[in-house]
């Protein structure tokens, strides 16, 4: 196995809970190649061997001293204090390492994959952890840390940990050994950026055929929250030229409290860096919830629809849109570049049209009256579903026009 020149693989790991793990993995990559770092970032018991990185230093990071955190004996100052070492740590080393692999449990998994999410995306990140069959949200963030289920707890070496302990360093040195993709010719086009739900796809599918048809790549992003707080990062990560926000249904989730909000800076990234962008209502109609069970009591003689066993949607109600639509105004008006919002009066979704379960003209129709009440920029109304083809190509034609009359196409996506 030819090996990465671009750094040694980062294996994290607590030496005094998990350091028969740890080695193991250690001794596993050594065998194929590998050059491995070993972060400890324990704080209370003495270590099996000694790392590369001690805790004293990743403490020292954090601006304290190891001694300190263990007499406390505070284990959640312990933990924030080791995440925000070991985060200062990969921010200062984020271009010499290949990959990261991490073994965890509860804090193992919050104090690793803080460090993980400094690192570029594309650097392979894999953290086994126990916690990686329930709410990996908090974990991942915006990252593209993959996470491996260990099935059983790290309580030593067994006949099942040592099957996925070495299938983990398999993957990791794998995804840092063998070859990426070669840039093409396409990757030079500008990137661009859309959300999409799956009531929205026929609409944004049409967009990515005629954007690329004039010579841009569009990075699609599922709205289920991360992926609009992903969106917002690459944004602010600077490598996004234009935005066509068409599905804000996060929006709905952060009001009402449904379950995949993007928090409440959603739809501010680009109007805070003036960058383009086209801004519409996707899937405004819905909130989104777990198994029916799981909607809260409150909302329980709402018009409820299941989407799936595992995903329940609630219509919004008039009220709602109307703040909705004051929201969407707000975030626009404060737009630092150009911007547009683009109405489509014949539905927001798939399943907001005539006969389906969330149509619902006057709950629609406040959402469309609150936003041309409080906006200031200039508003683009068609007479179509949002998925027909003709509101598709508005949204393009109003994006590409948007880059004509404010600067010339080059400059304004350089």
């Amino acid at each position: 196995m030819d090996w990465n020149p671009r750094g040694r693989i980062a294996l994290i790991g607590t030496l005094d809970t998990k350091g028969d793990e740890i080695l193991f993995v250690k001794q596993r990559l050594c065998a194929l190649g590998v050059d491995v770092l070993v972060i400890d970032p324990g704080v209370l018991g003495a270590p099996l061997f000694q790392p590369d990185i001690s805790r004293e230093e990743i403490a020292a990071r954090a601006g304290t001293r190891l001694g300190d955190l263990a007499l406390a004996r505070d284990r959640g100052k312990a933990i924030a204090a080791m995440e925000r070492g070991l985060a200062s740590w990969f921010r200062e080393r984020r271009d010499t390492i290949a990959g990261v692999l991490a073994i965890g449990g509860s804090a193992g998994t919050s104090i690793a994959t803080a460090g993980m999410r400094e690192l570029p995306v594309g650097v392979p990140k894999l953290m086994v952890s126990t916690l990686a069959s329930g709410n990996t949200r908090p974990y991942i963030g915006t990252s593209d840390i993959a996470m491996l289920y260990p099935v059983g707890d790290f309580t030593g070496l067994n006949r099942l940990t040592r099957n996925i302990l070495a299938n983990a360093a398999n993957a990791i040195a794998g995804m840092c050994s063998l070859p990426a993709p070669e840039a093409t010719a396409g990757d030079q086009r500008p990137l661009l950026a859309a959300t999409m739900f799956g009531v929205t796809t026929p609409c944004v599918n049409r967009v990515r055929e005629l954007l690329e048809a004039e010579g841009f790549e569009l990075l699609v992003f599922h709205a289920t929250g991360a992926g609009g707080q992903a969106m917002e990062q690459l944004i602010r990560d600077g490598f996004i030229r234009g935005v066509l926000d068409i599905t804000t249904t996060e929006l709905a989730d952060e009001l009402v409290g449904g379950v995949l909000s993007a928090g409440p800076y959603r739809l501010e990234a680009a109007g805070n860096l003036g960058i383009p962008q086209v801004i519409s209502v996707g899937a405004l109609d819905m909130v989104n919830f777990g198994p029916r069970d799981t909607v809260p009591e409150k909302f329980h003689a709402r018009n409820l629809y299941e989407h799936n066993p595992t995903v329940t949607l609630m219509r919004t109600t008039a009220e709602e849109n109307a703040r909705l639509g004051e929201v969407i105004a707000q975030k626009a008006n404060a737009a630092r570049g150009p911007v547009k919002i683009i109405l489509p009066l014949r539905g927001i979704s798939a399943i907001d049209a005539v006969g389906q379960p969330f149509y619902d003209p006057a709950a629609t129709a406040a959402l469309f009256e609150a936003i041309r009440r409080h906006t200031s920029v200039e508003i683009k109304e068609v007479d179509a579903h949002i998925n027909d083809p003709q509101f598709a190509a508005s949204i393009v034609a109003e994006f590409m026009g948007m880059l004509h009359t404010s600067v010339r196409r080059t400059d304004a996506l350089a």
